[in-house]
């Protein structure tokens, strides 16, 4: 028997532990010496040009988000201050996985991103058509990626490293239960909800923070398709049926409701209220409208609009933070390291991406620096020949506001900072509760969709998924088994 090959960083280094990032306590945030997460992100970002390595295929509105509840106790955000405010909004949709040449109605997760034009800057809700994800830790990331798209050797959809992926992380068991359901094909982007999936915070004046989850629940109401129904659609119908219904002015909505949880509630939660995999209860807390987003005017230039947008979680405004949540921190960095390579570090000077607000700072330079004009104050994005340097002697350049800052975040007692195992987390019991609330068509569409991929994974694979199935719910394991047979 030969020794296994040593598992190295990119300078030949042994890699110790590969399936957790560095955090200050199982539940505490990131540490910036997670220098293996970093390579692993970064190098993950520049794997495909020009395409996005995920979220490729998508389709994009603008619209706007009309607040229908005052916020002002919860945070500062000024689009969130007064009932009936107007905030301009850009909204992308796209599936998951497959690149440019996927179809609009493959078995994926939607994309669901809203950019809002704040009068502070830009507001991005990235999200997805879930309320989870497929993985708590972001260094399983890429390798979640890899298992999901096409076999490297033959270039074809490969569903035994899709169920042997999950074979080994059970985390994943909640979002592969709804991805295989009768949700993991919807008919069209406006017949879908959207969450914002990841915690985040709210901040008020007096300093206060609330963690908040965001829901946006479509007034078109849900549709979704079978697989067999998918049969000769043409690969562009979904986003050919949203620029329709916005051309013949029937124009797509959502009810914009939040989640919010305090500090002292999160602390003594029965699951970790930053964990991607699992959601908050309805009956623990209440879904709260806030609102209304509308989609009413299409792009004119689909290559300079929806395929250049940039969305990113780190576009954060004040009143409006992040959290713990390991899977948000390490998007903080990922997702503008992304569009700093794909489309280029002055992305934001986009017209798409450039904020309806003024934009003052010392960044310059870099490639096609100053092409674009800050659509508020009329000057070259670059800053012109401004000073390029703070702080300054000068009482006209920009300096920061005091009154914007972030209260401090705490983190748990005696937190150490290491590598922090989460395979004994609880990832059996939601997936068997969203189980339990399927009819039984709904149960064998599951199992049977399953099944399809199931089968041409390795033995060892199908026990352990199998015994995944059988931890959430008895049934749920024995109708997979029975539509394995049937195929077999």
């Amino acid at each position: 028997m030969t020794d296994p090959k040593i598992l190295t960083s990119a300078n030949g280094a042994p890699v110790a532990d590969d399936n957790n990032s560095i955090s200050a306590g199982p539940r505490g945030p990131l540490t910036f010496d997670n220098w293996r997460l970093m390579e692993k992100l970064a190098h993950f970002n520049r794997e495909r040009i020009p395409e996005r390595v995920v979220h490729a295929r998508g389709t994009g509105a603008y619209g706007t988000f009309k607040l229908s509840k005052d916020l002002g106790d919860l945070t500062i955000a000024d689009f969130l201050q007064g009932e009936g405010k107007e905030t301009e909004v850009f909204v992308r949709f796209s599936t998951v996985g497959g690149g440019q040449d996927s179809s609009d109605y493959a078995r994926d997760p939607r994309g669901f991103a809203v950019k809002f034009y704040t009068g502070e800057g830009n507001f991005d809700l990235v999200g997805n058509n879930t309320p989870v994800f497929f993985l708590r830790d972001p260094s399983k990331f890429p390798d979640f990626i890899h298992s999901q798209k096409k076999n490297p050797r033959t270039n074809v959809p490969d569903p035994a490293a899709v169920f042997e992926y999950w074979a080994n992380h059970p985390q994943a068991l909640h979002q592969a239960t709804i991805l295989m359901s009768d949700r993991g094909i919807p008919a069209s982007y406006r017949h879908m909800h959207g969450f914002g999936s990841h915690t985040l915070s709210f901040w008020n004046a007096d300093g206060t923070r609330v963690w908040v989850k965001w829901h946006l629940k479509t007034d078109q109401g849900i549709k979704n398709l079978r697989g067999e129904e998918t049969a000769g659609l043409p690969p562009f119908g979904a986003q050919a049926d949203l620029v329709d219904a916005i051309e013949r002015g029937d124009y797509p909505s959502w009810t914009v409701k939040i989640q919010v949880m305090t500090e002292e509630e999160a602390k003594t939660y029965r699951y970790n209220p930053f964990d991607l995999t699992k959601v908050w209860s309805h009956a623990d807390f209440p879904l709260i409208e806030i609102g209304k987003l509308t989609l009413n005017r299409n792009v004119d230039n689909y290559f300079a609009e929806t395929e250049q947008s940039a969305f990113s979680p780190s576009n954060l405004v004040p009143g409006i933070g992040a959290s713990p949540d390991k899977m948000l921190q390490a998007r903080l960095l990922a997702y503008p390291d992304a569009h700093r390579y794909r489309v280029g570090v002055n992305h934001q000077q986009l017209p798409v991406n450039a904020p309806k607000c003024p934009v003052h700072h010392y960044q310059r330079d870099g490639a096609m620096a100053g092409m674009n004009v800050c659509p508020v104050t009329g000057r070259a994005a670059n800053q012109d020949s401004g000073v390029n340097f703070f702080p300054n002697d000068r009482d006209d350049a920009p300096k920061p506001k005091p009154s914007v800052m972030e209260p401090p975040m705490p983190l748990e007692e005696e937190a150490w900072v290491g590598f922090h195992e989460s395979r004994d987390e609880d990832n059996f019991t939601q997936a068997g509760d969203l189980y339990r609330l399927m009819s039984d068509d709904q149960k064998d569409q599951l199992a049977a969709n399953i099944a399809g991929g199931l089968v041409h994974a390795s033995a060892s694979a199908q026990a352990r998924m199998l015994n995944q199935y059988s931890a959430a719910d008895p049934d749920y394991a024995a109708r997979v088994k029975a539509a394995m047979a049937a195929l077999t």
